[in-house]
């Protein structure tokens, strides 16, 4: 299992468009994922969990990954969050 905690500086935070980016992103793995904001955890495979979670600029989120490829699924996720999924 790996994980990683990021703080999201993107001015909407998760919005529409990262939400999606992220779901697309977070789907093309086999390895379970989990998205965690402070007591709440959402598969982020699913749009509307990740919407949810109504996370903004300035929140953490832990990504947690359990599986054959959580190495670069955390790597890839890891990547959209920190470039501010590409706005």
């Amino acid at each position: 299992m790996k994980q990683v905690t990021l703080v999201l500086k993107n001015d909407g935070g998760l919005h529409a468009r990262p939400a999606s980016l992220f779901t697309k992103t977070a789907s093309k793995f086999q390895c379970r994922l989990k998205v965690v904001k402070e007591e709440k955890e959402v598969n982020p495979k699913s749009i509307l969990s990740l919407l949810g979670m109504n996370a903004r600029k300035g929140d953490s989120i832990t990504i947690i990954a359990d599986g054959i490829d959580e190495n670069e699924a955390i790597k890839a996720l890891q990547n959209l969050v920190e470039n501010n999924f590409k706005e």
